[in-house]
C-alpha cells in the first residue's frame, strides 16, 4: 500500500471513529476505546475471587483458609472442578448478555471474554460451550457460548470445541424454574458425540450466565462419562443469593 493509500485508510478510520464513537457496552454512552464500560457502569459491577468456596467458588464474607468448602459442598460434592465467574448477576452485568442473546450484540461476546481471560482456570486444555438445542439455535441463529469460547479461543490459544458436546433433547425455558425443577428438566438432556475430543483433556465449560448450576451440572455429567480429567465453568455473570 502506497503513501496515498495509508493516508485515506488513516483518515477513513478518523471519520467512522469520529461518526461511529466506542460506547459503553451496558449504558451506551461514549467511552475512549472498544470492549471498554464507562466509569459508572464499571463501578456497578462486583467483581468475583477469592476469598470463595474451594468446591463451587461461592464467595466468603472472609478468608477460610486453603480448602474451605461451603456447607453445600460439604454435603454434597459437585461434579465441576469449579465455577468461575468474572461477576455477580445484577442490573450493570445483565445488560451484557441480554444485549448479546435477545439484541444480535455479537460483538459483546469479546468484550466479555476480554474480562473473562482473569478467570480461566490454568492447565485448561479443551474449552466447550454449553449447546443449545438445534431448534433454539436455529431462531436465535447463534450460540452465545459459542460465540464467547471462540473469543476465548483466539485470545488465549486454548483449543474450541462447539460441536463435541449436544443438547440432544430439547428442554423447555428454566426461567422462573427452581433448582430442583432446572435439573429434573436438565437430567440427560445433553451428550458427547466426539469422546476423543474430551477423554483425559481438563475442559472448560464456557456460558454467558450460572444461575442454579442445573446445566452445568447436566453437562459436566456428560462429558466426565465420556472421560473428561476434570470440568470447571468459566461464565460471565453469576447469580448470587442475598447473603451470598
Amino acid at each position: 500500500m502506497g503513501w496515498w493509500g495509508k493516508t485515506w485508510r488513516r483518515t477513513g478510520a478518523l471519520v467512522v471513529s469520529w461518526a461511529l464513537p466506542p460506547r459503553c457496552p451496558a449504558c451506551g454512552v461514549v467511552v475512549e476505546a472498544d470492549h471498554r464500560l464507562c466509569t459508572a457502569c464499571w463501578s456497578g459491577l462486583r467483581f468475583l475471587g477469592a476469598p470463595a468456596c474451594a468446591g463451587c467458588d461461592r464467595p466468603f464474607s472472609h478468608d477460610r483458609g486453603a480448602g474451605a468448602r461451603c456447607a453445600s459442598c460439604i454435603a454434597r460434592p459437585p461434579r465441576l472442578a469449579g465455577v468461575r465467574a468474572v461477576v455477580a448477576y445484577g442490573p450493570v452485568s445483565r445488560m451484557l448478555p441480554v444485549k448479546l442473546k435477545h439484541g444480535g450484540r455479537i460483538g459483546l461476546a469479546e468484550t466479555m471474554a476480554r474480562l473473562m481471560l482473569a478467570r480461566m482456570p490454568a492447565g485448561a486444555e479443551v474449552l466447550i460451550p454449553v449447546p443449545l438445542h438445534r431448534w433454539r439455535l436455529w431462531s436465535r441463529g447463534f450460540n452465545q457460548a459459542a460465540l464467547l469460547g471462540q473469543a476465548l479461543s483466539r485470545l488465549t490459544g486454548v483449543a474450541h470445541e462447539s460441536g463435541v458436546l449436544v443438547r440432544w433433547r430439547r428442554t423447555p425455558l428454566l426461567r422462573g424454574l427452581g433448582g430442583k425443577a432446572r435439573a429434573r428438566v436438565t437430567r440427560g438432556a445433553f451428550c458427547v458425540v466426539e469422546r476423543a475430543a474430551v477423554a483425559g483433556r481438563r475442559v472448560v465449560l464456557i456460558d454467558d450466565v450460572y444461575t442454579t448450576g442445573a446445566t452445568a451440572d447436566a453437562c459436566a455429567r456428560a462429558l466426565l462419562a465420556a472421560g473428561a480429567a476434570s470440568v470447571t465453568l468459566l461464565c460471565w455473570a453469576r447469580v448470587l443469593a442475598e447473603d451470598d
